[in-house]
């Protein structure tokens, strides 16, 4: 068996791999990569990161969001989100985005990956879940970023915050609100 063919019996459909995670079975990693995504056994998702695609019935699928993500950071401490989650939470956020942002505490940037946008954001804190209290102090740090009428936003939000748990909203503006967002919430807790 050669040594292209060794490499391969250490792979698993659906997984991502870093090169690093090959070169323990490879000593010429970088030609086999080559090779792999040649052929079509992975497929590249940005530099040093590779997918060996799921086949279904209707064809290859993307890599899991959660695991793109992981193998990308070298850590499971992150939350993935989108300004579109503001939008389930009723303030008249309407509008659609493409790209996804990954609060993280290593990368800061603009990533594409495997051909979705992802803009990485180191945070010192962050849920490990979106609730809707975050997404609602989120929404208040990322205003500048929405399409939408930014005043009405907020008189919106001040609305939906006083229908609101306090104390849930009262620990996430303090754990994850910007000064800005602190400001603009502050009418709602003093009345």
């Amino acid at each position: 068996m050669n040594k292209l063919q060794e490499l391969k019996k250490h792979l698993k459909r659906g997984k991502v791999y870093r090169r690093a995670d090959l070169s323990k079975w490879s000593k010429s990693v970088d030609r086999h990569l080559d090779e792999l995504v040649q052929e079509g056994t992975l497929q590249k998702l940005s530099q040093g990161l590779y997918y060996y695609p799921e086949v279904t019935v209707f064809g290859e699928t993307p890599p899991e969001e959660e695991v793109l993500v992981r193998s990308f950071l070298k850590d499971k401490r992150f939350l993935v989100t989108s300004l579109n989650a503001y939008n389930t939470l009723g303030v008249g956020t309407t509008q659609l985005y493409n790209g996804k942002t990954v609060y993280n505490h290593k990368r800061h940037g603009d990533f594409n990956l495997g051909g979705m946008m992802f803009s990485f954001r180191v945070k010192p804190h962050f849920p490990l879940k979106a609730t809707p209290e975050f997404l609602l102090v989120d929404l208040l740090n990322n205003l500048d970023q929405l399409a939408e009428d930014s005043n009405e936003v907020v008189l919106k939000v001040r609305s939906k915050a006083r229908t609101m748990d306090v104390r849930k909203l009262k620990k996430s503006l303090q754990e994850y609100g910007s000064v800005k967002a602190k400001k603009m919430l502050e009418p709602v807790f003093t009345v």
